[in-house]
């Protein structure tokens, strides 16, 4: 199929204006249709990848330098492949999370904006296109957070929206000056006619200053945990596992394809990866601090970004670039996969116990086993265990340390791994403790319990109740104005656990499945350099 490029971005699109017009009831059936047409145009794509390697696809016939190209290759095969999995299994929790809930009817439509605005991140050739995508993420990402209707999510949502306008300015401002000293946006050609000049390392520093803010690498990191963890729980598994992936990809292009001599000569790979060990460091001790489950998975998030960032020290050489690479990209698949099915497990807690207090999570896993089951699997990944895909990433990421005799970049990724498994230990020993026994004093008699979570409720009432009543009817005050989530004593619906489920074990058999994948990522590596405007190209 010739037009595979370009449908793979207007199928979402068309399904995201249709569910604008059509009944609410009927998104998730587009949605739906969505996966089933965009999974029909993976397989011919990936097809013609292989036979013939990166290729070039002409939308209306207007080729390079006067039209916007796509340009497919491994790397953004694989991540439009991941987008489309994590997307599968994130759309079928949401008919579960958002079933019966007014938020669910602006959900879907924003869902296949994201999904559209994402898939032409991933194959578009053009630097300026990837800023109109970055703002139309940016947009897209406010209004998902703000599905929540919490003023700690409006606060979160704003903060978001701030620090995405400020680094789409500096992105701008970036690729202006690029277009300044080298007349041209393709991605693919401006290595062939880009001089690395003082401009062109002024533009680089300012593109990389404002993909840093919109993925949060530390020190920008100060709107991700509020944000990730005040959203609904299905948004914060798409921000955290696809939304912060777009600009890392940027960067990947920016410092692999466009400007591949900086790393060797400047001190730029040593910094970024100085910024990523921050990162590691930082987002685990933060981590270990929190007493609520989803800043804790949002901290570990900002310390997971660090590794993408360290992959630039361990690129300096033209040797390491492809293996950097494949271990980069292989580890950002795992960690997506991991980390939206942690946060889909935290809203199933959320939701059943009403709450995602660390402290108050004794029990859960003998009331929620199979989502609990799911935090250990996902878990592993994070960590670095074998075999999961998180091991093979970490793995490779240290070996090419080993084999260049980066000491400290080995030492700060073997260290990461262990910080992960303190924060994702903290979590699993909470759940499986046994929940506290009964205390006496709401041991008098139901009667007297319901009457104190009357007092707690109207403020009405005779004398204040024991300590541990309150606690109990303050968790019910709390169920009942969030949103988020409500104690339910009913089990969970399965869409919402086999969903976390799935998730988790892709991410754990990932590891299972690497060579093929790392074999994918190295077709169109940067070492082969680009094509010529003709070649490969689809009419």
């Amino acid at each position: 199929m010739n037009h595979a490029p370009v449908l793979v971005v207007l199928v979402p699109l068309l399904a995201a204006l249709a569910s604008l017009l059509l009944p609410p009831r009927l998104s998730p059936w587009l949605f739906g249709g969505g996966l089933a047409g965009v999974g029909s145009l993976l397989i011919p794509l990936y097809q013609r990848l292989l036979a013939a390697g990166p290729f070039r696809y002409r939308i209306g016939g207007w080729g390079w330098p006067l039209g916007i190209d796509f340009y497919i290759d491994g790397t953004g095969f694989l991540m439009l492949a991941m987008t489309w999995a994590l997307l599968a299994g994130i759309g079928w929790y949401s008919l579960a999370y958002f079933r019966g809930r007014p938020a669910g009817a602006h959900f879907w439509p924003l869902l296949l904006l994201v999904w559209a605005a994402l898939d032409n991140l991933f194959v578009t050739a053009d630097v300026f296109n990837m800023y109109v995508t970055l703002e139309l993420l940016g947009l897209l990402s406010v209004a998902l957070i703000a599905l929540a209707g919490t003023p700690e999510a409006y606060a979160a949502a704003l903060r978001y929206l701030l620090a995405a306008l400020g680094g789409s300015m500096c992105y701008l401002l970036g690729v202006a000056m690029i277009y300044s000293v080298s007349g041209t946006l393709d991605w693919v050609f401006l290595r062939t006619v880009l001089t690395e000049g003082p401009g062109a390392v002024m533009a680089l520093a300012l593109v990389t200053a404002g993909l840093m803010l919109k993925s949060a690498i530390f020190p920008l990191h100060f709107w991700l945990p509020r944000a990730h963890a005040n959203a609904p729980a299905p948004v914060s598994a798409l921000l955290s596992s696809l939304m912060v992936k777009a600009s890392f990809y940027i960067s990947l292009r920016m410092w692999l394809w466009i400007f591949p001599g900086v790393l060797q000569v400047h001190v730029a790979g040593p910094l970024l990866g100085l910024l990523g060990a921050g990162a590691i460091l930082y987002g685990s001790l933060m981590a270990l601090q929190q007493t609520r489950l989803k800043l804790l998975i949002a901290y570990s998030t900002v310390a997971q970004l660090g590794y993408l960032f360290v992959f630039f020290a361990l690129s300096m050489h033209p040797e390491d670039v492809t293996p950097a690479l494949q271990a980069v990209v292989f580890f950002a698949l795992s960690h997506a996969f991991a980390k939206a099915a942690l946060f889909m497990g935290a809203g199933v807690v959320q939701r059943t116990l009403g709450h995602d207090a660390l402290d108050r999570l004794a029990g859960s896993a003998q009331r929620l086993p199979q989502t609990v089951f799911a935090f250990g699997v996902a878990g592993v990944s994070l960590i670095g265990l074998p075999p999961s895909g998180g091991f093979v990433g970490k793995y490779l990421l240290i070996d090419v340390a080993i084999r260049e005799r980066q000491w400290f970049w080995a030492v700060v990724l073997a260290v990461g791994g262990l910080l992960a498994g303190a924060y994702v230990f903290k979590i699993l020993a909470r759940a499986m403790t046994e929940p506290p026994a009964a205390s006496p004093a709401p041991s008098l008699g139901p009667s007297l319990a319901a009457s104190a979570a009357s007092s707690a409720l109207t403020g009405e009432g005779a004398p204040p109740p024991a300590p541990a009543v309150v606690a109990s009817s303050s968790l019910v005050v709390e169920a009942a104005a969030s949103p988020l989530g409500h104690a339910d004593s009913a089990p969970p619906e399965r869409g919402l656990v086999w969903s976390t489920w799935t998730l988790a074990m892709t991410a754990f058999l990932l590891g299972l499945l690497a060579l093929h994948p790392l074999q994918v990522i190295a077709i169109g590596a940067p070492g082969a350099g680009p094509r010529l405007p003709g070649a490969e190209a689809a009419q």
